[in-house]
């Protein structure tokens, strides 16, 4: 299919826009391992804990204390389904405010008991339902930001399969990100974005490609630390090796930022944010300081007091059509 051009935007060919809809479909797979196959096959011990002590359970959002290697965790992920009902019934792996204040105050227990946190992404998105939004969305997922970049507990980050917009990155703000080799990480869906820009859903392909959200652009562009193989064909064939090669990867990360200590985990943390992206430096010429009027001439320009000059009216500096046929007229 041919696109319209997009000023900006170089298109990607057709082989790139195939992989990378090959991969969004794997990742997106009926079979692929979610949080509850995970769990059991890496952790012992697993208590899931429930509700947000506020509003009710989100089955969206599972997590609980575990023991990784004899060592005391904090488990959290989206669990999405594995059938028509059970994904009705974890409303796709989309959670709703409350999910993600129960995932607060799991990592709020883990801070206090002072053991690490370990997140399972796998999400379209946070729910984007109308009683979502009256019980604080946007504040549920900005606040659960805000509170990951200050746990003083080793966090890691794995993408098992869609992280997808602010709900995959309300659990998402890790130490070390680490993605399963068919995993995708965006803020928008593909279909999302092929709306938005050419609005045709036909072009998801040439949309997956051009957001660079395979793994493998991921890590090219720093988004994540590190790719975990997948077995044959993808995690859905096989998931005992798939958590078993998961299980490797977050131990070795773990064994990595557990040397440093409270102050320092937060610092590099910290860097590590701020260095995704990139951004231009570029010269501005300098106008010299704009001195910002005083209180008197504010007051002034309220109370019209002489000798302070009028604020001129809008339509005075930009005077429309109609503007000028009143004043002829009452020329």
């Amino acid at each position: 299919m041919t696109l319209p051009p997009i000023e900006g935007l170089v298109p990607p060919t057709e082989e790139e826009a195939a992989e990378a809809w090959r991969r969004v479909q794997l990742a997106r797979h009926p079979q692929r391992p979610r949080t509850l196959d995970l769990i059991p096959r890496i952790f012992d011990d697993f208590i899931e804990l429930h509700g947000d002590r506020s509003f009710r359970d989100d089955p969206a959002i599972v997590g609980g204390p575990a023991l990784l290697d004899g060592r005391a965790v904090m488990v959290i992920g989206h669990q999405k389904g594995n059938d028509t009902d059970s994904n009705i019934f974890r409303n796709f792996g989309s959670a709703h405010p409350e999910g993600f204040r129960k995932a607060q105050r799991l990592m709020r227990l883990a801070d206090k008991l002072g053991i690490p946190v370990i997140t399972l992404l796998d999400t379209a998105g946070a729910f984007p339902g109308p009683a979502a939004e009256e019980r604080g969305q946007a504040e549920a997922i900005a606040s659960s930001i805000k509170l990951m970049t200050g746990l003083e507990v080793p966090i890691v980050v794995v993408i098992v399969g869609e992280g997808g917009s602010g709900g995959a990155l309300a659990i998402g703000v890790g130490d070390e990100v680490l993605a399963l080799e068919n995993a995708v990480y965006a803020v928008i869906s593909p279909e999302g974005c092929a709306a938005i820009l050419w609005r045709s859903p036909e072009a998801a392909p040439a949309a997956a490609a051009a957001m660079r959200m395979t793994a493998a652009d991921q890590l090219k562009l720093g988004v994540i630390d590190s790719v975990i193989a997948e077995p044959g064909e993808g995690a859905h064939v096989d998931h005992d090796a798939t958590a078993a090669a998961l299980k490797s990867a977050i131990l070795a990360s773990l064994g990595r930022i557990s040397r440093l200590d409270p102050e320092a985990l937060l610092g590099s943390r910290y860097a590590r944010l701020r260095g995704i992206g990139l951004h231009r430096e570029t010269e501005v010429a300098d106008r010299g300081e704009v001195a910002a009027p005083s209180l008197r001439h504010r007051i002034g320009r309220r109370l019209h007091l002489p000798g302070i000059p009028r604020r001129p009216r809008w339509s005075e500096i930009w005077p429309s059509s109609d503007d000028s046929e009143n004043n002829e007229g009452g020329a």
